[in-house]
């Protein structure tokens, strides 16, 4: 297997290689969302997974068509929380999404092209609203963030 070498890849490069990472990791975390999760959540536990595996996958696009080694996936992850309830996995979306919108801000502020700038801002959005609907489901108030992937 091959890895990168410390420092041979730019900053918008590195951003989007962590952007990726955690993309990885939010596929493999809405695995356990979907299995905590009560069955009047999977309307939104179905779409979300499917839009981080498309994001995914337009990421790994986006890297190997620059000729980027495209970091692999692990073959677990820890999650940031322990899981055993439906409430706990809703927490557990919400914490996903809050640190998707983390990576994907930090791609739009080290953009060099307006295409990566695009493409990180419109998965700022998505995980922005994916969080809100998130906290709705648990009940969080407010449900939104003024600066999505902020430390506000």
């Amino acid at each position: 297997m091959t890895s990168v070498e410390p420092g041979a890849l730019s900053g918008p490069d590195t951003a989007l290689c962590d952007a990726l990472a955690t993309e990885y990791g939010v596929v493999y975390g809405y695995g356990m969302v979907s299995a905590y999760s009560v069955p009047e959540l999977n309307d939104l536990v179905v779409p979300t997974i499917r839009q981080h595996r498309e994001r995914r996958d337009a990421t790994i696009a986006i890297l190997t068509a620059r000729s980027v080694p495209v970091p692999p996936a692990a073959a677990g992850y820890q999650l940031p929380l322990p899981l055993s309830t439906s409430d706990d996995a809703v927490r557990l979306a919400v914490r996903m999404e809050n640190d998707t919108a983390t990576a994907w801000r930090a791609v739009v502020e080290q953009a060099r092209e307006a295409s990566d700038r695009e493409f990180a801002a419109t998965a700022l959005g998505q995980t922005a609203v994916l969080a809100a609907h998130w906290n709705q489901a648990l009940g969080n108030w407010p449900i939104t963030r003024a600066f999505p992937g902020g430390q506000d």
